[in-house]
Order: structure tokens, then C-alpha cells, then sequence
């Protein structure tokens, strides 16, 4: 009589196993589907191509790390459904969370003003002469009006530690609830906000 190796009977069902698995690639899914597009900030203000600015040539603006609720801490949009309720919007997801975009946003149109090294991807500056930080608390999208809302709590402290805040906010309705459309006009409501931050920061008042 042939003797049976228990050992390889141990091995049979994984070696049954692995054709199967190989022929159900459509029925096994390792991840979510990927979004066709992704959202992101497009600064309408950039610095010239070649301009630049020393260290030693000062103000130096440091534009430091946002705070952002918990709703902002992902890489959707969300929709105020009503006062006491919150969505996501269909099929829009950002490239990145949107306090870090919104903070390159506002280093580049700050750069874009000219005549200031700014400083806005975490680089290490000892003495700079004004630090902008701050909460962005709204970059989504309000269903019962219709509209898009960008708002942000700006904070700057100079370099004798004098610090002064305030809110800036920018609005568009009339916008569909549409991925597409709504990337566009948060897009626009925030480079209006980065440009009012920009002008009090440079204005220092």
C-alpha cells in the first residue's frame, strides 16, 4: 500500500486556494473606487517667473501651520445641510486637505505682492517679521442657499509680538450642487480671501 505524506496534505488546500483566488480578480476589491478628478486651490495671483528675495532683504513672512474643525480634516467637501446637519458632496474630493492648500494658496499670493520672502512649507525661520496663522473654519458648500462659503480666522504677530486678528470671509451663490462647478467657485472664494489676508497682512493694521 502507498503511504501518505501528511505534510503534503497539509499543503493541498492553499494550492487549491490560489487558482480560485486567481480567477476572481473582478470580485475581490483591495480599495474604493478612485474619483475621476480631484480638487484643488489655483492661486489667480503668482509670482513672476525669476523674482525673488534674500533672506537679508527683509520682511520675512511666515505663513504657519492652519487649524481646521473636523469637518475640514479630510479631503471632502462638506455641505451644510441645515443647521444641525452635515453631508459630503458627491464625487468631489480634494487633492489634499484643505487647510494645506489653503495655506500654500495664501504663500503664493502673498508672494505675488512682491518685496517679502515668504515662507509658507514649514521651512525654519528665527526671527521672521510676521507670522500669519490662523483657523480656516469654513471651505465647503451651504445646499439651503445654494452657495459656496469660505471663511478664516487670520491671526498675525510681528516681530515685537504685537498680535491682531481678524475674520475674512467670501461667498458665491447661485452655484449647483455639482463637483465640478462647486471646485470652481471655492476656488475663486478663496483666492478672494487670500487676497484680502494678503493686503492687511502687507498693510499691517
Amino acid at each position: 500500500m502507498r503511504k501518505i505524506d501528511l505534510m503534503s496534505l497539509r499543503k493541498w488546500p492553499a494550492l487549491i486556494m490560489l487558482p480560485a483566488l486567481l480567477a476572481l480578480p473582478g470580485c475581490i476589491s483591495l480599495g474604493g473606487t478612485a474619483p475621476e478628478s480631484l480638487l484643488t486651490l489655483s492661486p489667480t495671483a503668482r509670482a513672476a517667473s525669476g523674482d525673488g528675495v534674500s533672506g537679508a532683504q527683509r520682511p520675512v513672512i511666515a505663513v504657519l501651520s492652519l487649524d481646521t474643525p473636523a469637518k475640514l480634516d479630510v479631503l471632502r467637501v462638506p455641505v451644510a445641510v441645515s443647521d444641525t446637519e452635515l453631508a459630503y458632496l458627491k464625487d468631489a474630493f480634494w487633492v489634499e486637505k484643505p487647510a494645506r492648500l489653503f495655506r500654500s494658496l495664501l504663500g503664493e499670493t502673498l508672494r505675488a505682492r512682491g518685496g517679502a520672502l515668504v515662507l509658507a512649507n514649514d521651512e525654519t525661520v528665527a526671527l521672521p517679521t510676521v507670522s500669519l496663522r490662523g483657523s480656516l473654519i469654513d471651505m465647503g458648500y451651504d445646499a439651503r442657499a445654494s452657495a459656496v462659503v469660505v471663511r478664516f480666522d487670520a491671526i498675525r504677530i510681528d516681530d515685537a509680538g504685537a498680535t491682531s486678528t481678524r475674520r475674512f470671509e467670501a461667498r458665491e451663490t447661485g452655484v449647483p450642487a455639482d463637483a465640478r462647478a462647486v471646485g470652481a467657485a471655492l476656488n475663486r472664494a478663496a483666492n478672494t480671501v487670500a487676497g484680502e489676508v494678503a493686503d492687511w497682512v502687507a498693510g499691517g493694521k
